[in-house]
């Protein structure tokens, strides 16, 4: 398990597959994000933006989600899987930015400063408990192989300055902030991880379960990158979803990484024009037949 690093089999998927598909398939051009001045990039609702979140989020069928955050203004229930994953990020996020600042503190030094920001309300001690083994699996872990990264490219570039070695040994911008605004979205948004080196956008996931994996999950990489398409007119053609789930309090992970392809781009697209008309008519779709019984905005519809 080692985060956003590929493994040896990875970079050959990558390498062999992946991107000689991108390269033979190609991306139709007005499905690139730099072309966001013109159909079907350009979104149709100027006046109105959205969050990447709620422009992949397929988990209310009706869509009301959207319609209770961006037009009622209701935030929803901080539930538990949502604090899971929450906490789960902030950690991934600070243990890498920490070693790339060159500060060396254990997790408890960590977790000292900031498990108050973690919304522990409605949960027991054994919530809290699961929270911050979690947590303390995710920071070991993502420590351990920036760490090894580091070891082997030094190794292998004895020339090379501290710097250099950093920067090749971990190629992320972790939580990197830019603006969706060419494309729609809100002027401030935060991407999980890009992979410079490889040209790869990741995205993180919490899961109950591997059953939990939805085809729609793969929305978040390719909206990411279309975004940064738009503002830096590079090609982003490869996606990765880090999947994490605690089974039985261990941290366990799996990986997907896949060609974002012209289906994906368009599926996207389809997504977030839905959802700005919503938001610009102001309509309420409606409460849904099915509802996930962890939703945040359960109560706001039964």
């Amino acid at each position: 398990m080692i985060m956003y690093f590929l493994t040896d089999l990875e970079s050959k998927l990558v390498l062999n597959k992946l991107l000689p598909q991108a390269r033979k398939v190609g991306v139709s051009e007005d499905l690139r994000g730099w072309s966001w001045a013109r159909s079907p990039m350009k979104p149709f609702h100027d006046n109105v933006q959205i969050p990447m979140y709620l422009a992949c989020s397929k988990y209310c069928p009706t869509n009301r989600d959207v319609f209770l955050n961006k037009v009622k203004d209701i935030r929803g229930e901080i539930t538990f899987p949502v604090s899971v994953g929450i906490t789960t990020h902030q950690v991934v996020a600070h243990a890498f930015t920490e070693f790339l600042d060159g500060k060396e503190r254990t997790f408890e030094e960590f977790w000292s400063e900031n498990k108050d920001k973690v919304n522990y309300t409605g949960f027991d001690e054994t919530g809290r408990k699961y929270i911050e083994t979690c947590a303390v699996q995710v920071w070991d872990m993502t420590q351990m192989n920036c760490k090894l990264q580091v070891s082997n490219r030094s190794a292998e570039q004895y020339y090379a300055s501290k710097r250099d070695v950093l920067s090749t040994a971990v190629p992320f911008l972790i939580e990197h902030r830019l603006s969706g605004k060419l494309l729609g979205l809100s002027g401030l948004l935060a991407i999980d991880c890009y992979d410079y080196m490889h040209s790869i956008i990741f995205d993180l996931k919490t899961m109950p379960s591997l059953s939990n994996i939805e085809s729609w999950h793969k929305l978040y990489t390719t909206g990411y990158a279309l975004v940064l398409e738009s503002i830096y007119e590079i090609p982003v053609d490869i996606g990765g979803l880090i999947l994490i789930y605690f089974k039985d309090g261990k941290l366990t992970m799996n990986r997907d990484l896949f060609f974002i392809n012209d289906e994906l781009r368009s599926w996207w697209l389809e997504e977030r024009d839905a959802k700005l008309e919503l938001i610009a008519e102001r309509r309420d779709p409606g409460v849904a037949q099915k509802c996930m019984d962890n939703c945040i905005y359960w109560n706001e519809c039964h």
